[in-house]
C-alpha cells in the first residue's frame, strides 16, 4: 500500500485575547494535514523534531490520536519544543515564537520510501539552514525512489529572516516537486509585488506545472490547466485548518484514484477539477474542527 511521509514543524500555537490565553492547538499545515490523513486510515508517518517536554507530548499525542506514526520523530532531551503566542493586532495578528533546538537538527532515521509514495514538505522548515541539509538529502532520496513530492512553500507570517538568503533553497524545492500548493499571501511574501499568474509564469512554471494557487477568497486556480474554481462560501477565518484539509484532500484523492507520479504529468483539467472539488469538501470540514483536521 502506498504511504504518506509528512515532513514539517512540531509547534504548539496559543491564541491570546486581552492578554489571556483562550485556545491552544497544534499548528503547522503539514502536521494538521497529517492528522487528517491518519484519521482517514491512510498510512501516514510524521518526520519532525520536538523536545521530550510537556509541549512535545501534547503534539505527539495529537498526531498519535489521529492515527499518525510518530516513531521517527526526533525527541531531543535538551531544549524546548517550539511554541507560538498569537495576539490580535488591528485586522491581523502578531506572532511571537519561542523554543530552542540542539546543535544537531533533524536527527532522524530515514523511513522506507517506495515508488509513488507521497512526501509532503514545506514551510520555513524546508528552507531554514539548521536542518536544511539533512532534510534536502532525504528529499533527494525520495526523488530517486520516484515518490510524489508535494511542496507547501508558505511560511508562518511574523517570522523574520532574509528571503534572499533562503531563495536558492526555495527554488531547489520547486525543482524537485511534483505538486506545489500556495496561498496568495504566501506568493506575496515570497515574490513581493507579483500576482499569482505572474509568480507562476515567472518562477514556478519552469520547475513545476502542477501548481494550485489559492486566492484570498479561497478560490482555486491551476494556470497550467486553465482551471479556476471560485469560492462557493465566504472565506473561513481558520486558514490553517482549511489549507491543511485541502492538502490532505488532494493527497487522499491521489491515492483513491491511484494516480501515479508518471500519470501526474498528463493529468487533464477535468480530473484535476474533480480532485480539487473533493479536496475542498475536506478543507471545509477541517476548518470547522477545533483540531484543524478531520
Amino acid at each position: 500500500m502506498r504511504k504518506i511521509i509528512a515532513i514539517g514543524e512540531s509547534v504548539l500555537d496559543t491564541m491570546f485575547v486581552d492578554a489571556k490565553p483562550i485556545k491552544s492547538f497544534v499548528g503547522g499545515r503539514i502536521a494538521c494535514a497529517a492528522a487528517s490523513l491518519g484519521s482517514l486510515g491512510l498510512p501516514t508517518t510524521m518526520l519532525s523534531e520536538c523536545t521530550t517536554d510537556a509541549v512535545g507530548d501534547i503534539i505527539m499525542n495529537y498526531l498519535s490520536s489521529h492515527g499518525v506514526d510518530t516513531s521517527l520523530v526526533d525527541r531531543y532531551p535538551d531544549g524546548a519544543t517550539p511554541f507560538s503566542a498569537i495576539f490580535p493586532k488591528g485586522s491581523g495578528k502578531q506572532i511571537v515564537n519561542y523554543g530552542s533546538y540542539p546543535k544537531t537538527r533533524f536527527d532522524i532515521v530515514w523511513p522506507r520510501i517506495d515508488e509513488n509514495d507521497i512526501v509532503l514538505f514545506g514551510s520555513l522548515y524546508a528552507i531554514d539552514v539548521p536542518q536544511r541539509k539533512r532534510l534536502y538529502d532525504l528529499l533527494k532520496y525520495a526523488v530517486e525512489r520516484r515518490a510524489i513530492l508535494i511542496y507547501l512553500p508558505g511560511f508562518q507570517h511574523g517570522i523574520s529572516f532574509r528571503l534572499t538568503k533562503v531563495m536558492p533553497h526555495l527554488l531547489e524545492n520547486l525543482e524537485i516537486s511534483d505538486i506545489v500548493i500556495a496561498h496568495e499571501q504566501d506568493i506575496h511574501d515570497i515574490f513581493p509585488g507579483e500576482a499569482g499568474d505572474e509568480a507562476y509564469h515567472g518562477h514556478i512554471e519552469f520547475y513545476c506545472r502542477n501548481y494550485v494557487h489559492l486566492t484570498r477568497s479561497l478560490g482555486m486556480i491551476m494556470y497550467s490547466r486553465e482551471l479556476e474554481l471560485p469560492a462557493e462560501t465566504p472565506a473561513t477565518e481558520n486558514l490553517l485548518g482549511w489549507q491543511a484539509g485541502l492538502t490532505a484532500g488532494i493527497i487522499a484523492q491521489l491515492l483513491q484514484r491511484d494516480i501515479t507520479r508518471d500519470a501526474l504529468r498528463t493529468l487533464d483539467a477535468a480530473t484535476w477539477r474533480e480532485i480539487l472539488l473533493q479536496a475542498r469538501n475536506m478543507a471545509e470540514k477541517a476548518a470547522a474542527s477545533p483540531e484543524n483536521c478531520l
